[in-house]
């Protein structure tokens, strides 16, 4: 039986059983469990999702509000995440996505049809072009989005369907797509015990696919697809929130003799010395009140609430900085482990870790942060306080 006949076999099916796309579960447990455990939680959040045709998609939106002023933003890459069907709706979903369009990648042959795809001679991989405007989604935000739909260890398999074409991969452009592809891939690598099957290429050729495919599941709501539909309402929900503009020569480093009369022994001890304070038993850890945290040796913007989650872990755990120029990232090796530490930028304090578990719907990334490090200003006292400026993006 051939891959395609497995195919079209599901043409009509639909998702009733939310965990369809975990199937592969069943063959590699222990790779797969906590990739399921991470999308139970996500989906947990969401009601069930029906597909329908009966609104304009962001991409859609965004193809009619498009103009000469941010054709310039746009930029091209290319997907493929097992059946084409599935990841084309997913990625159109996300707001700043402009277009999509479902075709075969790196074919060995010109212009291949579906069926010549399917007998695995033309090591075609059903893909998906995407073009969307950088200055509202960047290329990381979609590389994780992506990862959320596939597993990503499994080799020419993606839920029902196997064969070369249905292989996973990243088509890049431009060597920065390459070595931004490679970043994320190599952080999605610590997640698991299987090696990566997602592969990082540079795009040889793509060919648009035949018609019926294009828009498959707008054309055929409750069509066959291995992703499950709730993760199609995770993708409308993410919107890429612009950096903020931080000015550094507005905020200066005490000397040594101030910081020392003006922190407390713990605050001098974890930003000077890179001290961590204890779990559970520090000031900011469960801190739910809306505001923006700053730097305590110098007051320059860090992080906001709107950022702001519960890991579990006994430390103020946050997302993502208010602008990645803030934060400075360094190698750590002490204690026996490999991490990433960050430091202010401007004050060059030990602030804590970044980890590459957290939410995925946010970005997969947990700044562990010492609240020693760091100085709380609510939001009715930021603009008294002369943060006002960031008021529009604390929530």
């Amino acid at each position: 039986m051939s891959p395609c006949f497995f195919h079209n076999a599901f043409l009509k099916l639909t998702h009733t059983d939310a965990g369809r796309r975990f199937e592969s579960a069943a063959d590699k447990p222990n790779e797969t469990f906590r990739r399921f455990n991470d999308m139970k939680i996500i989906l947990a959040a969401l009601p069930a999702v029906v597909m329908t045709a009966s609104c304009a998609t962001p991409a859609e939106k965004n193809r009619q509000t498009m103009d000469n002023d941010n054709i310039n933003n746009i930029e091209t890459i290319y997907f493929a995440g097992g059946c084409f069907w599935g990841t084309e709706h997913f990625i159109k979903q996300i707001d700043g996505v402009v277009d999509t369009e479902a075709g075969y990648a790196n074919s060995l042959i010109p212009d291949p049809t579906y069926s010549e795809v399917c007998t695995g001679q033309t090591m075609a991989a059903e893909g998906v072009k995407v073009e969307y405007d950088t200055t509202r989604i960047d290329l990381p935000s979609l590389i994780q989005l992506y990862l959320m739909t596939i597993d990503p260890t499994s080799v020419n398999r993606q839920g029902n369907d196997r064969g070369t074409q249905y292989r996973t991969g990243i088509y890049y452009t431009n060597p920065r797509q390459q070595q931004t592809a490679l970043a994320e891939i190599a952080k999605e690598a610590q997640l698991h015990r299987l090696p990566i099957a997602v592969e990082v290429k540079e795009l040889q050729n793509f060919y648009p696919a035949e018609e019926y495919h294009q828009d498959y599941l707008d054309k055929n709501p409750g069509g066959y697809c291995h992703i499950d539909p709730r993760l199609f309402e995770v993708a409308r929900r993410v919107t890429k929130r612009p950096q903020a503009h931080v000015d550094p020569s507005a905020y200066s480093r005490p000397d040594d003799a101030r910081l020392r009369s003006e922190l407390t022994a713990e605050q001098y001890a974890v930003t000077q010395q890179n001290a961590t304070e204890a779990p559970f038993r520090n000031e900011y850890f469960d801190n739910h009140e809306k505001g923006i945290y700053v730097d305590v040796t110098t007051g320059e913007p860090l992080f906001v609430s709107t950022d702001k989650f519960d890991s579990g872990c006994g430390w103020p755990s946050f997302s993502r900085p208010v602008s990645d120029k803030v934060i400075v990232e360094k190698r750590d090796l002490s204690h026996g482990m490999d991490r990433t530490e960050v430091r202010s930028r401007v004050g060059d304090a030990h602030l804590g870790h970044v980890f590459p578990d957290g939410p995925k719907e946010r970005g997969g990334l947990r700044y562990c942060i010492n609240s020693a490090s760091l100085r709380f200003i609510p939001l009715n006292r930021m603009a008294a306080e002369g943060y006002g400026q960031y008021i529009p993006i604390v929530r």
